[in-house]
């Protein structure tokens, strides 16, 4: 048993990743460029200013280190920003410019934010009530079924891997890498079980 291969999947509508990425729209980056914009939320006018090549490169090194903090470390100590609660810590010297910037956000991203947390919540109640079990074997069930294929496809058994997944509100359909060891994955796709299998597939398929 001990050298049984083991995957570990941690699915979630991450707080953080939202506020990130309502920052992101709200302050008009477009960087990770194929990452789509989130529902419900404005979009910039096209006629905006871009942000700058310096807010981008900051609201970037934020972004990885919220998604994956664990493999992006600030190379200085981090301070809490005003007005996000404990969801926003940037670098104490050389984000000065994201800090100024998504000073007057604050409010509007974390209203966004917990409200499309608590939906995503709500979601798995919701598809758990015609089920047996615990939320996290339903999510078992979901990735070992596309584990189980590739097995079969593959004809060995899967290596040990992990994997994160980012249930997100995207006005887009579809799945992405945002991380080594994550993907953002559009609500309405995650629900829809014969699609999701089919997306997520090739993504176990890179990592086991």
């Amino acid at each position: 048993m001990a050298d049984k291969p083991q995957w570990l999947i941690r699915e979630d509508a991450s707080v953080p990743v939202l506020v990130a990425l309502a920052l992101r729209q709200s302050l008009g980056i477009r960087t990770p460029q194929d990452l789509p914009s989130l529902r419900d939320l404005p979009v910039r006018a096209p006629d905006a200013a871009d942000a700058t090549p310096e807010l981008e490169t900051q609201w970037r090194d934020y972004w990885d280190m919220t998604v994956e903090p664990r493999a992006h470390h600030s190379g200085v100590p981090l301070e809490l920003v005003d007005g996000f609660d404990t969801l926003v810590a940037l670098p104490a010297s050389g984000a000065e410019q994201l800090t100024d910037a998504i000073a007057p956000h604050a409010a509007s991203a974390l209203h966004y934010a917990r409200v499309a947390h608590d939906r995503y919540v709500a979601s798995i109640r919701s598809s758990m009530a015609h089920r047996s079990g615990s939320t996290d074997g339903e999510a078992y069930r979901a990735y070992a079924s596309a584990i189980a294929e590739f097995e079969r496809d593959i004809g060995r058994r899967a290596h040990s891997f992990e994997l994160n997944v980012q249930v997100l509100p995207f006005s887009q359909r579809g799945i992405w890498w945002i991380g080594a060891l994550t993907v953002a994955v559009t609500d309405g796709l995650r629900r829809d079980v014969v699609s999701f299998d089919a997306a997520i597939r090739p993504i176990i398929a890179e990592l086991a």
